[in-house]
């Protein structure tokens, strides 16, 4: 869509601080969409009409998924026969080796990736893309440079046409919950990793999604500001929002205590309610 194209060269990963009129891939497009800044103009997907009755109160059902990576040397199988479910409000931690397919599933659920085979369902619709009951935060902090903190996480409220005084109260108030109150209007070059991750994280969940996925939030992190991500994470499945986080830091998996989904060459080898990290064998 050029419009949008014109207005977000740094999301396409250029480093510019003012907007140039660019054209966004397909996958970009995407990504933007699910910040939960815009609504896909798509047709809606037909509601599922035989869910199985013990899957009632699932947020998120995986279905026999599969996802093959076509390329001119061959087909790489990514995953395999994946079913998943996951309760309303619940906080599932996804790990596994590097290559596993975790990030991939992630993805999918978002409705950033394609799925080759099956079918991942949220409160009885089918994904067939991005939408904003889904927020997505990722390991790279995807900031607008030449935004102020402020204006960055009103972004998607502007885009919603909140009025204006809403939109500062609404900010004002995520400020507090990510303690970066006297940053207001500083730029992103001006805060260091762990304050920008923070601000990524206000502006996806500003816009209230029923899901929040975070794809290594912590991953450029030292250990107290990935303890303070991991913790927003928490605060916002504590206020009903379902949490799904892939990681690869085991100290945090095994303290929090969280469900833990482990996968390993495509497919979830483990499955446990309050389980720990796992490491290959």
């Amino acid at each position: 869509d050029g419009s949008l194209s014109e207005k977000f060269n740094s999301v396409h990963g250029c480093g510019c601080e003012k907007p140039q009129p660019v054209r966004l891939c397909a996958l970009r497009q995407k990504e933007v969409i699910n910040m939960g800044l815009f609504k896909k103009k798509t047709v809606l997907p037909k509601r599922t009409q035989h869910i199985e009755a013990n899957l009632a109160n699932s947020k998120i059902h995986v279905k026999n998924v599969k996802k093959i990576y076509h390329s001119a040397k061959g087909d790489t199988l990514a995953m395999d026969n994946v079913n998943l479910n996951v309760l309303e409000n619940e906080f599932v931690c996804i790990v596994g080796p590097s290559g596993c397919g975790k990030s991939t599933l992630l993805r999918m659920v978002a409705g950033l990736d394609e799925i080759s085979d099956g079918e991942i369902i949220i409160q009885d619709h089918s994904i067939i893309g991005p939408g904003a009951d889904r927020g997505m935060v990722f390991q790279a902090y995807t900031l607008f440079p030449w935004m102020t903190v402020a204006d960055n996480i009103k972004f998607g409220l502007k885009i919603r046409k909140i009025p204006n005084d809403e939109q500062d109260a609404i900010v004002d108030k995520y400020l507090k919950v990510i303690k970066l109150e006297k940053f207001r209007n500083s730029y992103p070059k001006e805060l260091s990793g762990g304050e920008q991750q923070r601000v990524a994280i206000a502006r996806a969940i500003v816009n209230e999604p029923a899901i929040l996925l975070a794809d290594e939030p912590t991953g450029n992190l030292d250990p107290t500001n990935s303890w303070e991500i991991m913790k927003l994470l928490e605060e916002a499945n504590d206020r009903g929002t379902t949490v799904l986080v892939v990681t690869h830091n085991q100290e945090i998996v095994n303290e929090m205590q969280k469900r833990v989904v482990t996968m390993k060459k495509g497919v979830i080898v483990s499955d446990e309610k309050k389980g720990g990290y796992k490491h290959e064998n």
